[in-house]
């Protein structure tokens, strides 16, 4: 009986929607829920236990027994039914996880979702679209580097996120700072930040980027205030965009890091390699003394091969100046831009493939009209196919 139910899965698995997880995405399910009636890969699996198995009971589809009734729930509703209840009013600027979604994303998603069902009512989603957001979350101190709690501030109708450091007499002073929206990101930064809640907050000051680096004690907050900016972001370019695409328009509201990492970079006249903290964000590569510094030591605009930019593995610059004898097989790199090449070295073969990849892609992809924007931050009066490195 238990081998015929468990044959009864594996057909199952091959019906539309079901071969894949109902969460996250991910291929070839291993698990399922016998009370939701989904398919689910593990690491979604894991925080469904965390519900409760009154409200979502997970079993393995390969090694745990199933009974007639359990698997006439798949049956009954499967993957393609859930996602048409559950996520009947899912806004088009919400971030779904994917499976290299981090943990905190991929967690709220799942309790939004099926605990507190905020994609069946769109009135259940009012802690993130909402006009003004205030609230308090830990800051990183940029000399101290100490994390305190300071206000923030969210606002459609001005465009900007603020925060304050404290109130005087009962009342709020001037912000002690402002970020343009139009030129913020937002990327989830647990492993750097030490805590599982850790955001990394980017915006420009005075043509340069400033890093924010703040987490909430609680998962719920701190997703909430990633998802109000970027619906702050996506109603700003409705309102600009009447005649887009709703869905058109939510890409690249925020954006992932392609890349991070150490990597030693060669001085612009071949000194000695120094070992930097490296974040390339879009076009935007940027590098640091320390992983959490506010300003980085320097920033290069990355344009398109048809402006002079390339990468390549190896370099002679790299060789005179790396004091090693086998330097030519030591993970050096190369960026080439219109006005300079940057010599770097990664730590391994594979971190050097990986960085060389990524640059590749960047340079190979057309400039858009948010690029030139971004370059015109970045290189006053100069063309989005120039670069200016700003050093600190």
């Amino acid at each position: 009986m238990a081998e015929r139910q468990r044959a009864r899965l594996g057909e199952l698995l091959l019906q539309d929607g079901n071969g894949e997880c109902a969460d996250c995405g991910e291929k070839n399910p291993d698990w399922a829920s016998c009370t939701i009636g989904v398919f689910l890969c593990q690491a979604c699996a894991g925080i469904h236990r965390g519900l409760g198995s009154s409200q979502s009971r997970i079993k393995s589809i390969r090694l745990d027994n199933w009974d007639k009734d359990q698997v006439q729930v798949l049956e009954m509703i499967g993957n393609s039914k859930a996602k048409e209840k559950y996520e009947m009013f899912v806004p088009p600027y919400y971030k779904r996880p994917s499976s290299h979604t981090v943990d905190v994303l991929r967690k709220e998603w799942i309790t939004a979702k099926y605990q507190r069902l905020e994609f069946t009512d769109p009135e259940r989603q009012s802690s993130y679209n909402v006009t003004e957001k205030s609230g308090m979350l830990w800051k990183l101190g940029r000399d101290r580097k100490q994390f305190a709690q300071r206000k923030f501030l969210l606002s459609r109708t001005e465009n900007k996120l603020f925060y304050y450091v404290n109130e005087e007499n009962g009342k709020q002073k001037q912000p002690k700072a402002e970020a343009d929206l139009d030129f913020l990101n937002a990327v989830f930064v647990p492993e750097k930040i030490g805590n599982p809640y850790g955001l990394q907050i980017t915006y420009f000051k005075n043509g340069s980027t400033r890093n924010l680096f703040v987490y909430s004690e609680n998962s719920k907050d701190i997703v909430d205030w990633f998802m109000s900016i970027r619906a702050a972001k996506w109603e700003r370019r409705r309102i600009a965009f009447p005649d887009r695409d709703l869905t058109q328009l939510a890409e690249d509201l925020t954006k992932d890091f392609l890349m991070e990492g150490w990597l030693s970079k060669m001085g612009p006249k071949n000194e000695p390699f120094r070992r930097r903290w490296f974040t390339l964000d879009r076009r935007k590569l940027m590098y640091f003394e320390e992983p959490l510094n506010a300003f980085a030591k320097g920033e290069v605009f990355i344009g398109h091969k048809d402006g002079g930019y390339s990468v390549g593995t190896g370099s002679e610059e790299g060789d005179r100046g790396s004091n090693s004898q086998n330097s030519s097989s030591n993970n050096c790199f190369t960026l080439q831009t219109p006005d300079r090449k940057f010599v770097m070295r990664a730590e391994t073969l594979d971190d050097m493939q990986k960085w060389v990849m990524a640059l590749q892609k960047v340079v190979e992809m057309p400039l858009t009209t948010q690029d030139s924007k971004l370059a015109g931050l970045l290189v006053p009066k100069k063309s989005s196919n120039s670069f200016r490195l700003i050093k600190r």
